[in-house]
């Protein structure tokens, strides 16, 4: 049976993935992907913790409504964040991190 500490786990490990390739990449895209990977093992943290809260017999499902409203940030942020990329890529004809640590012309 699958339990709680399973899904902590796997949430875990996820997070410390995203935050290893945060730390390690010199690509913005794959930063960005790696903060999208950290954002999704919360919200798969909060779904466990939703689903393995009982009350009178049934599971709370308020966690999950906050996993709906962070899923909508989380769209608005790829929105913003993908358009930021490409305006960055098409005046410094790169994508690596160094390129755009020097914003000067």
């Amino acid at each position: 049976m699958i339990t709680l500490s399973h899904y902590l786990v796997v949430s875990g490990i996820l997070f410390a993935l995203g935050l290893a390739g945060v730390v390690a990449r010199r690509n913005i895209i794959i930063i960005y992907m790696c903060l999208e990977m950290m954002l999704s093992a919360a919200n798969l943290t909060l779904v466990a913790f939703s689903r393995f809260h009982v009350l009178a017999g049934l599971p709370d499902y308020s966690a999950q409504a906050l996993v709906f409203f962070t899923i909508t940030v989380a769209a608005a942020e790829v929105a913003v964040g993908l358009a930021i990329i490409v305006a960055l890529y098409r005046s410094k004809q790169s994508v690596e991190v160094e390129s755009v640590t020097k914003l000067q012309g």
